[in-house]
């Protein structure tokens, strides 16, 4: 699968992520030993951030951005929906697969995707390209449907 790289945004489309964005982290076309099928390693929100005015203080825009939950996880390849979008962020660093297998330290990988993701969020203007930050935006938006 040429299209779903690491670094695009896609939608879960079944499970119980089903209709939340992520960005592939990795991907295994041939599959590996355990999971025969191609699949990708993604980390998406779960639960995205409230919504932010204008009008609202930094401390309080700072509060709404605070709710953001995120999720690292295994998906089949045709299970996941690729959009047009791109994301910069470093997250192969963040996500080490054998931390994954350890319930524990999954709880940490999750507490460190979630500092990246509201990082990002609160500075999505230094973005470098305009095209990364089309991507970034649209990633921290609501899915509607």
């Amino acid at each position: 699968m040429a299209i779903v790289k690491s670094g695009k945004v896609v939608i879960v489309l079944a499970g119980r992520y089903a209709g939340k964005k992520a960005v592939v982290v990795k991907t295994y076309d041939d599959g590996t030993d355990d999971k025969r099928f191609s699949h990708c390693l993604v980390a998406g929100v779960a639960k995205n951030p409230r919504k932010v005015t204008r009008a609202m203080s930094k401390k309080k825009v700072e509060r709404r951005s605070k709710c953001m939950k995120p999720f690292v996880k295994y998906i089949n390849v045709r299970h996941v929906f690729p959009t047009r979008y791109q994301v910069d962020m470093d997250l192969k660093k963040a996500v080490d697969e054998a931390d994954l297998a350890n319930p524990e330290r999954k709880v940490d990988v999750k507490k460190g995707l979630k500092k990246i993701f509201e990082d990002r969020y609160l500075n999505q203007k230094t973005v470098t390209s305009e095209k990364k930050a089309a991507g970034s935006q649209y990633f921290f938006q609501r899915l509607r449907f």
